[in-house]
């Protein structure tokens, strides 16, 4: 019997090895997105949580940058290098939304059914044209809650754009919105701090931190963990089916230096 399940055993990782193709991921986005440096810690992107979800031999590329908003990032010439770098079959995640919507910030808004709309149906036509896979985020929500113990919108017209792009250009669409709504909201005022930078007074940051946008470690693996289910019922292939014996991810972020 022992020698039976050994061969099953076997069998599976083979199964999982000769199946494995080359591909990459590539995310673009912001501060929620992205891969943090050590002096920030605990702050976490939710895409750094992402590699136990994935597919054997994917490599992951986080392009994602703090502070970018889907104009800055064309601006800024980082579409641009993604771009170039994409291959044929590669997958990208774009997720936009945080800081497209600042008003008072020429360099990074797009109101939200002209100029962020057109910059969404820009990232997916030119990954297409690569032969890549585009796939659309709406952003994460902010710990806002009202008097009433009710989490309070705080994205507008934005997540919706995404919504319509996403069906109009039949792309892919993981509702990270709703989706970390309901959790957020389920686990209620209190107990969802746990979720995002709060963080008390110590050496490193004197007066303690009370970040209602960015994650924890424990928010990105939640949300992680969001994202890994919706993809997996879209049938975005760079997450694992089911768990193969020794599976491996390969990290590839961007460089700090860029910024």
């Amino acid at each position: 019997m022992k020698g039976f399940a050994l061969l099953l055993l076997l069998v599976a990782m083979v199964a999982c090895t000769t199946g494995r193709q080359a591909l990459t991921l590539h995310t673009i986005g912001d501060s929620t997105m992205a891969e943090k440096k050590p002096e920030v810690y605990p702050e976490t992107g939710w895409v750094e949580a992402l590699p136990p979800y994935l597919s054997q031999g994917v490599t992951v590329r986080n392009h994602a940058v703090n502070g970018r908003s889907a104009k800055s990032f064309l601006t800024e010439g980082r579409w641009q290098r993604v771009r170039d770098s994409l291959h044929k079959g590669d997958v990208v995640f774009i997720q936009f939304g945080h800081n497209d919507q600042k008003i008072q910030d020429t360099n990074r808004y797009a109101a939200p059914w002209t100029d962020y709309k057109a910059h969404l149906e820009r990232f997916v036509a030119e990954t297409r044209e690569k032969g890549a896979i585009p796939v659309l985020f709406t952003s994460i929500v902010r710990r806002k809650f009202d008097d009433r113990g009710k989490l309070t919108d705080t994205h507008g017209e934005y997540p919706q754009v995404v919504r319509e792009v996403a069906a109009a250009q039949k792309v892919a669409l993981i509702d990270l919105q709703q989706r970390t709504a309901r959790k957020v909201q389920h686990t209620g005022p209190e107990k969802s701090k746990r979720f995002y930078l709060w963080t008390p007074p110590d050496e490193k940051f004197p007066q303690g931190r009370k970040d209602d946008t960015h994650l924890n470690r424990e928010g990105a693996q939640m949300v992680a963990r969001l994202a890994a289910a919706e993809l997996r019922k879209k049938g975005v292939r760079v997450v694992s089916r089911a768990a193969c014996p020794g599976s491996q991810t390969v990290w590839r972020s961007r460089s700090w230096n860029d910024e």
